[in-house]
C-alpha cells in the first residue's frame, strides 16, 4: 500500500541562534593561521549552522579577512574531511550540479548519482540545478546526460532533468486508467512498454502516482515495485524504481541509500557525504526514523560503528545524534 498524505519535513540543521557572520569569520580565519590546523573549529562553526548561514560566512570572510574561505580550507584540509567541508560551503543546487557533473565527467558515469539525485529533487530544485550547472560548467546537463547515456534509461533522465512534472492533485478516474495503462504495458504485455511507464512515472503529481499505485496493486495483487523489479534490467530498473520509491516515501528512499553506503562492501564515502549534505536541512529527521524503523538501528550507531576517517565527527553533527 502506497503512503498516503503530504509529510512534514524538518532538518537537523537549523539556523545557528545568535549568529555572527563576521565573528564566525574570523574564528575560521585563526583556526587556519599558524602552525597546524584546529580542525574541531571549523567542524563546530560551518557543521552547526545553516547553509544560508554559511553563505554569509563566505562572504564575510572575504570582506573582513580578503581572502576566498573554500580555497583557504582546500589549502589546509585534505582528504574526506576537506571534501564534506567543501561541500557544507556550496549552495545546495551548486552542489548537486557538481555532483552531477563529476558522475557524467568522470572516469566512466556514475549513473547511481544521476538516479538519486534527479529521481528525489522537485520542479523547482531540479531547475535551479539545471541553472547551476549551466553557470558553473559552462555546458548543458540535459546535452550531457544525452552524450554519457543511452536507451530508454537515457529518455527517462532527460524527462526529470526538464523539471516539469505535474503539480496538481489526483483524479481517481485517470489514476485507475493509469494503473491499467501500467499493467497493460508490464505484467499483462509480450515484452514491456517502457514508453508508458516513462509517460507515467515521469510526468503525473506525486498525489496522482500514490493513488495509481494504490489501484495497481488493487488491479494485480503486486506492488509496482516488483513488477519493475521483473519487466525492467539495469539501469533503467533502477531510475524506474528510485522514482517510485521517492513518490512513496523520500525520506525512507535516503534511508536505505545511506544504509547501502554504509553496509556495503567497503563503505561509499561519496555517497555518504552526498545525502548527509543534501538532506540535513530537508529531512535528515525523517531519515533517521526511517532507517531505524527500517533497520532497527540509529544511523548515528551506524555512521559511529562502521565509518572512519578524519570526517566522521561531521558526520555525526549534521546526523545529530539519535533524536
Amino acid at each position: 500500500m502506497a503512503a498516503k498524505g503530504v509529510r512534514r519535513t524538518s532538518g537537523t540543521i537549523r539556523d545557528f541562534p545568535d549568529f555572527d557572520a563576521n565573528q564566525d569569520a574570523e574564528t575560521l580565519h585563526k583556526a587556519m593561521k599558524g602552525f597546524g590546523t584546529d580542525e574541531d573549529v571549523i567542524l563546530d562553526i560551518l557543521a552547526q549552522r545553516s547553509n544560508d548561514q554559511r553563505q554569509q560566512i563566505i562572504r564575510a570572510y572575504k570582506t573582513v579577512i580578503g581572502k576566498d574561505l573554500t580555497e583557504d580550507l582546500k589549502s589546509e584540509l585534505s582528504g574526506k574531511f576537506e571534501s564534506l567541508i567543501v561541500a557544507l560551503l556550496l549552495p545546495p543546487a551548486r552542489y548537486d550540479a557538481k555532483e552531477l557533473h563529476d558522475a557524467l565527467k568522470g572516469a566512466g558515469t556514475s549513473e547511481d548519482v544521476l538516479v538519486e539525485i534527479l529521481a528525489s529533487r522537485n520542479n523547482a530544485e531540479i531547475q535551479q540545478i539545471v541553472a547551476a550547472y549551466k553557470e558553473d560548467f559552462d555546458s548543458n546537463l540535459e546535452d550531457d546526460i544525452t552524450s554519457d547515456t543511452s536507451s530508454y534509461f537515457e529518455r527517462v533522465l532527460v524527462s526529470l532533468v526538464q523539471g516539469n512534472r505535474d503539480e496538481g492533485g489526483a483524479d481517481p478516474s485517470q489514476a485507475e486508467d493509469d494503473a491499467k495503462a501500467l499493467y497493460e504495458a508490464g505484467e499483462n504485455a509480450w515484452g514491456t512498454d517502457e514508453e508508458k511507464f516513462i509517460a507515467i512515472l515521469c510526468s503525473k503529481s506525486v498525489p496522482h502516482l500514490l493513488m495509481v499505485f494504490d489501484e495497481y496493486q488493487k488491479i494485480n495483487d503486486i506492488d509496482l515495485e516488483d513488477s519493475i523489479g521483473s519487466e525492467c534490467s539495469g539501469s533503467l530498473q533502477c531510475v524506474m524504481l528510485a522514482i517510485v520509491k521517492c513518490v512513496k516515501n523520500t525520506p525512507a528512499y535516503f534511508a536505505e541509500r545511506l544504509n547501502g553506503a554504509i553496509k556495503g562492501a567497503g563503505t561509499d564515502d561519496n555517497t555518504l557525504i552526498r545525502v548527509m549534505v543534501s538532506r540535513s536541512e530537508v529531512d535528515m529527521v525523517q531519515v533517521k526514523a526511517a532507517y531505524k524503523e527500517k533497520y532497527d538501528e540509529t544511523l548515528h550507531s551506524s555512521i559511529v560503528g562502521d565509518t572512519g576517517g578524519d570526517y566522521k565527527d561531521t558526520l555525526v553533527k549534521l546526523c545529530a545524534g539519535d533524536n
